[in-house]
């Protein structure tokens, strides 16, 4: 084994792998130092797949139940086999991660198994081996965030980690945070049968969502049966002989109220993880919340030494990362890379999903901006109402004056698919107008986008 690369690259989620995959397709010699068992990174092993996974299986377990009668499908009630269904999800795992290392090996990546620490500019140490490389990516991700006073035992007190692998379905679940995670997560729970209230600080849910967007969302998930606590904040969890106690108060102060619990998740975001690496003292710079500082090419402080993902700023997303890590790969081998972050999309993958891409209304008017608003809804959507999938609308927000769509926002089924034109359109630039002019197929969901482009400077045909 050679201990001299072109890259070494520490961490082997989707930003890493990506890097070093592109990285050697384009010539150089790459090591990939993971700490884990399987390559992936916490995507592929214990996040956005596993959930995904989940979140499938039990959409289909409800809609069994909900939505199978109606259609003339006779099934009977559906039983649960919950320990058959985290095979399944743990079947997704094993063939995402075993690809990354199929692919490892096709590009004669060498996989590194430790932790990683940089001892020196141009050498990364891995228990007893140091490896010699030009240049250096961090690459190690996030962590779950924590709350003082609550500590995680990953059995009634879960995170992310932990919530996926549940031993029985809870009678009632708690949820710290409304962001994605803890509403992902809490929808798989509740369509299987848990009480889920979700306990949020501030006073909406998704926070940085497009206003109109998350109150629909809301008023969906109660529908759903999520109940709420917006404003509020847990205080304390106590455990108890059967089941958890949690106090929660409102935040800005007030009597506290105690609810009873099975199952508490913690999901109140995620931190940089940069621990171990030796960073301080080679005197690479982080910001307040522990984030290695880079310039526009990735770069830190330090020569030689770039970072991506989860542990730079910007939203933490495995896409995010990927493009980052493309991104490099391409200037250290000497082409151009670029990300354009003004056109990263988001996605919750609940029932019905909700996905956006650019600028919210609040974002434009607090920036000043002029913009249309064209909005339409799947209740007038053929596609939606033949399959009964009617909740929810696309919104698209175009510049006054010239058109140009600033920002495209979806809640429906499929909108995580359909989320892609939106970003297709907005990175060519393209107006509403252009959108509108498009032939897109009949009968499909994705036709809610064009009449939204209608709606942007005159009226949809269907409504």
């Amino acid at each position: 084994m050679a201990d001299s690369f072109d890259l070494v690259v520490i961490g082997a989620g989707p930003g890493g792998y990506e890097c070093a995959i592109k990285s050697a397709q384009l010539g150089l010699s790459v090591a990939v130092v993971e700490k884990r068992d399987r390559l992936g990174g916490t995507c592929l092993n214990v996040g956005c797949i596993p959930s995904k996974a989940l979140l499938h299986a039990s959409e289909l377990f409800h809609e069994a139940s909900a939505s199978f009668p109606g259609m003339g499908i006779e099934v009977g009630t559906p039983k649960l086999n919950l320990g058959q269904m985290l095979s399944f999800k743990d079947e997704a795992v094993d063939g995402n991660t075993k690809g990354v290392e199929f692919l490892f090996k096709k590009n004669k990546i060498e996989w590194v198994k430790g932790e990683g620490r940089i001892e020196a500019k141009g050498k990364v140490k891995v228990g007893d081996r140091v490896l010699e490389a030009k240049n250096i990516v961090i690459a190690t991700g996030s962590d779950v965030a924590r709350l003082p006073g609550i500590e995680i035992d990953e059995k009634t007190i879960v995170s992310s980690t932990g919530a996926l692998t549940l031993e029985k379905v809870p009678g009632k679940l708690l949820v710290i945070g409304g962001g994605v995670i803890g509403l992902e997560l809490g929808s798989v729970w509740s369509r299987l049968g848990a009480e889920v209230t979700v306990v949020e600080f501030l006073d909406n849910i998704l926070p940085g969502m497009d206003g109109e967007v998350v109150k629909n969302f809301t008023r969906i998930l109660k529908k759903q049966g999520f109940a709420f606590k917006l404003g509020a904040k847990v205080s304390k969890v106590e455990k108890q002989k059967s089941g958890l106690k949690v106090s929660v108060e409102p935040a800005k102060g007030g009597d506290a109220e105690t609810l009873d619990a099975d199952v508490v998740l913690v999901s109140i975001g995620r931190t940089a993880y940069t621990q171990g690496l030796g960073l301080d003292k080679l005197g690479v710079k982080t910001d307040k919340r522990g984030r290695v500082e880079i310039d526009a090419g990735f770069k830190t402080n330090v020569d030689g030494i770039y970072a991506i993902g989860d542990c730079v700023a910007g939203p933490m997303l495995a896409h995010k990362a990927m493009e980052e890590g493309v991104a490099l790969a391409e200037q250290l081998a000497g082409h151009y890379g670029a990300v354009n972050y003004d056109v990263i999309p988001g996605v919750v993958y609940t029932s019905p999903e909700v996905a956006s891409v650019g600028k919210t209304e609040e974002q434009l008017k607090e920036a000043g901006i002029d913009y249309n608003a064209g909005k339409f809804p799947f209740t007038a959507n053929g596609r939606a109402k033949a399959n009964k999938t009617t909740e929810g609308f696309v919104k698209i927000l175009a510049d006054k004056k010239t058109d140009r769509i600033l920002g495209i926002h979806i809640i429906g089924v499929g909108a995580g698919e359909m989320i892609a034109q939106a970003v297709t359109a907005m990175e060519f630039s393209s107006s509403s107008e252009d959108i509108a002019r498009m032939c897109i197929a009949h009968p499909t969901m994705s036709e809610a986008i064009k009449e939204a482009a209608l709606a942007v400077t005159g009226l949809p045909i269907h409504m």
